[in-house]
């Protein structure tokens, strides 16, 4: 995002191994909450307490100090713990203990608490995955509480204490780190998206008959996207409008509104991939709409053309029947037939017959059935 700081280095760093305590034979490991916790002052890092309890008396010991506490999927002890120390607003509090909360900034006094979604793509299954964060900002102390795998707050770590001279603008420098941080996790987010939208498009005009499940799940996605990214826009602008008020630094503000401009854009783009997919879909469904005309098509000419057959086979049935009818008739031997004897009876049955046969060929041409 912004072009000052440098990035970190995929090396490792304290951020991510959990802090815990040597644990007794044969106790179950367990990850713990508190992933890291520094004690920070002009920019530079002055300790590392190994407990809630440390930091929090370290920290009243550091005047000019600020504290920056990471927690994953803390326990409701230590959110309490940290509510009491830092005078953090109840209903805040509340919201970080549970995840799936929407989006939003707000601020209790001197304290602003964040929500933000964060997302990245998975090769694998081509699928978004969302995780949650919610950060804490006071005068002197920022605390994460994250629920999910992204965003990688080891890096957004380093990355500050490689350059002091913007860790050292404070608790909203934090802030802004963290924001840059989530923003740039959308970037391949998007390209990741972009690229499945282009497969798609070759699988509808290619009749593969999954896509449709495919542009399903890939919309609900973007449905998340957009709750990810659409109130981001907002929370920005609403940090930029209190910059005069609060006396945020210049230096900041330039990071920020940067911040702000790429997560408009990467919302457009998700509004747009959210547009595509819908027209995607309307095309997928008069492809397949077209198709079963097409077979239901060639159903109702094979069912004619059987029709046209059956229809000659039943007429000349018919026709074949008379004679029979007409022979089997006198063909029955009783003694009192008077046509038996009679000397034009056998010329008078074979007229019978043929006037018979022609009588349902003409009627049976005349319907088109022959």
């Amino acid at each position: 995002m912004a072009a000052v700081p440098p990035r970190p280095s995929a090396a490792s760093s304290p951020e991510s191994s959990a802090m815990s305590s040597p644990r007794p034979a044969g106790e179950p490991a367990e990850v713990a909450s508190v992933v890291q916790a520094a004690l920070y002052r002009d920019g530079v890092r002055v300790s590392s307490p190994a407990s809630l309890a440390e930091t929090f008396r370290e920290l009243r010991e550091q005047p000019q100090g600020m504290a920056w506490i990471g927690l994953a999927r803390p326990t409701e002890s230590e959110l309490l713990s940290l509510a009491s120390e830092f005078d953090l607003h109840p209903l805040a509090v509340e919201d970080a203990m549970e995840a799936h909360q929407r989006p939003k900034l707000e601020r209790y006094g001197d304290t602003l608490f964040v929500v933000l979604r964060a997302a990245r793509y998975l090769d694998a299954p081509e699928q978004v995955d969302f995780g949650e964060l919610h950060v804490f900002v006071g005068p002197d102390f920022v605390i994460t509480v994250r629920h999910g795998a992204a965003p990688d707050l080891s890096a957004v770590r380093r990355r500050m204490e490689e350059t002091p001279d913007l860790l050292k603008l404070g608790p909203e420098a934090v802030l802004y780190a963290i924001l840059d941080a989530v923003v740039d996790g959308y970037a391949p987010v998007v390209a990741g998206v972009q690229n499945d939208i282009d497969e798609i498009e070759t699988e509808v005009f290619g009749g593969d008959p999954q896509v449709s499940r495919r542009i399903y799940e890939l919309s609900r996605e973007m449905v998340e996207f957009q709750r990810a990214t659409r109130p981001l826009v907002g929370m920005l602008h609403g940090l930029m409008a209190g910059f005069s008020k609060y006396g945020t630094d210049e230096e900041l503000q330039r990071y920020l509104r940067d911040v702000a401009d790429h997560v408009t854009h990467t919302s457009e783009r998700v509004d747009a991939f959210r547009q595509a997919l819908t027209e995607i879909l309307t095309v997928n469904t008069t492809l397949v709409t077209q198709e079963q005309n097409a077979e239901m098509r060639a159903l109702a000419e094979a069912g004619f053309e059987q029709n046209e057959e059956i229809k000659k086979i039943s007429s000349w049935a018919a026709i074949l029947f008379a004679p029979t009818l007409v022979g089997t008739i006198y063909g029955m031997n009783f003694a009192h037939m008077p046509e038996l004897h009679w000397v034009f009876g056998y010329p008078f049955a074979i007229l019978l017959m043929a006037v018979v046969c022609v009588t349902l060929y003409v009627v049976f041409k005349r319907r088109d059935w022959l």
